[in-house]
């Protein structure tokens, strides 16, 4: 497995150098893609018993004395895994390991760990192209306990064959963070947030009034690696959702139009322009857009569920809404709901170790100090038994499902070559963000468009 590893990592590197002589550089990514590992056929895939503990009670120590490393793809979780790993050890005996990978590097730290000699038993397979990468070192889930577990099918990813190869462990919501007191402050209410030109008329005013009020419109949209994922991944994925055109894709197209990243545009233009931050400032970072958001410095913040949690006690009224961006009946636009954060068991682990894996997955979800710890930094765990979601971001998702709008799923997951694809667009927004001309526009269309195919045809050639 090391050398066609190691032969994988130099091909990845040799793609990297052409890619950044045109322009990219590396990126950060929240995508789950870890891509173009080689298979070991030689290695025997050991099912994992799907007997497991009873809810709520501590798993037995598997027998040959298996234990846990998990990759962990969420920074954010650190300190909350670090905690439930140290106390189901001290329950059962069972070593638990969480190693966390840094922003935007799980790719390649995934590719690495997996070439050690004690490889990650439980690993994250988030996407289908990550799915297409590394299903020969994913055990098949189906019927297994953490499958039986599960409430919804809906976050699952599946190979070709039909087999199980990852299954979502929290799910999650993304759009715009809004405080809805500085909107009041500033005259306005939320019912006047309907569609784009709402958002437009609400947010021009703000920042045309900025220096009297006492706030901005938006928070601070970096583009260094922290941050760029949240315009490169996230917001991007209005372009994607809506190129659908009603029929999602079920796998990665060789090529996109294109069709509506004008919508991209209105609303990028909208939070760069209207914002605490001057443009020109946003290539190397070094602002903090959650703590201006949580300080009252800017009423709007793009940004996800996951953070709820810091910013419920600063602005308790916090909610989120949809990517508004002047596509016709946005009106009944919801938020994008989905999950990049899908479990997968190293099938390349010994049956012992995936064993105890599979214990500590069951435990996970079905304790109730375990589950709620995990439920309160993750958002909201799919399994039956698992604590309830007190997540305000993902109670305002539901709200507008509930009022018949239509959810936007996460497009983006399809993201080629998800790495090198967000760093040449990084590059061009960074150019455009300078100076905001048509012609440096069309190169961010360039990046976004053609440099689709391009990292298409660098993972499937």
């Amino acid at each position: 497995m090391k050398k066609k590893i190691v032969s994988t990592m130099l091909c990845v590197a040799m793609i990297s150098t052409m890619l950044a002589g045109c322009g990219g550089s590396d990126a950060a990514s929240d995508g789950g893609a870890a891509q173009a590992p080689a298979a070991d056929d030689s290695a025997t895939e050991a099912p994992a018993a799907d007997d497991s503990a009873d809810a709520g009670e501590a798993a037995a120590p598997a027998a040959g004395g298996g234990s846990v490393y998990w990759l962990n793809f969420k920074p954010e979780s650190d300190e909350v895994l670090q905690e439930v790993a140290a106390d189901y050890t001290a329950k059962t005996g069972v070593e638990v390991k969480v190693v966390t990978a840094a922003s935007g590097t799980y790719s390649t730290t995934l590719l690495s760990e997996m070439d050690k000699s004690a490889p990650p038993t439980l690993f994250v397979i988030g996407n289908q192209a990550g799915v297409k990468d590394w299903k020969d070192y994913a055990l098949d889930l189906t019927g297994t306990a953490i499958a039986n577990e599960l409430n919804t099918d809906a976050y699952n990813l599946y190979d070709e064959t039909g087999k199980l190869v990852s299954i979502g462990y929290c799910y999650e919501c993304y759009g715009i963070i809004v405080n809805p007191d500085l909107i009041e402050k500033a005259g306005h209410t939320m019912d006047e947030i309907k569609n784009f030109d709402g958002l437009k008329a609400v947010a021009e005013d703000i920042h045309s009034r900025a220096g009297e009020l006492g706030f901005d419109a938006f928070s601070s949209s970096d583009m260094d690696d922290s941050s760029s994922w949240r315009f490169t991944g996230h917001m991007a994925n209005l372009e994607y959702y809506y190129e659908q055109e009603g029929t999602p894709w079920t796998e990665c197209p060789a090529t996109i139009s294109g069709k509506y990243l004008d919508n991209f545009k209105n609303l990028y233009d909208l939070c760069i322009n209207n914002s605490l931050t001057d443009p020109k400032e946003l290539a190397t970072g070094g602002h903090d857009a959650e703590n201006e958001f949580k300080t009252g410095q800017a009423a709007f913040f793009v940004n996800g569920s996951w953070e709820y949690e810091a910013v419920k006690g600063d602005v308790p009224n916090a909610t989120m809404i949809p990517y508004y961006c002047g596509v016709a009946g946005e009106e009944k636009a919801g938020l994008n709901c989905g999950t990049e954060n899908c479990w997968a068991i190293n099938s390349k682990a010994s049956a012992e170790d995936q064993q105890a894996t599979m214990d500590f997955m069951v435990w996970c979800v079905t304790d109730p100090d375990a589950s709620r710890k995990l439920v309160d930094t993750f958002g909201v765990m799919p399994y039956k038994s698992a604590a309830e979601s007190t997540n305000g971001f993902l109670a305002a998702a539901d709200k507008y499902t509930a009022d018949g709008c239509y959810v936007m799923n996460w497009a983006t997951n399809f993201q080629p070559n998800v790495d090198s694809y967000r760093a040449t667009l990084v590059s061009a927004l960074n150019q455009y963000n300078a100076d905001q001309s048509d012609a440096n526009w069309e190169t961010v269309r360039t990046a976004f468009v053609d440099g689709w195919a391009v990292e298409y045809s660098a993972v499937n050639n």
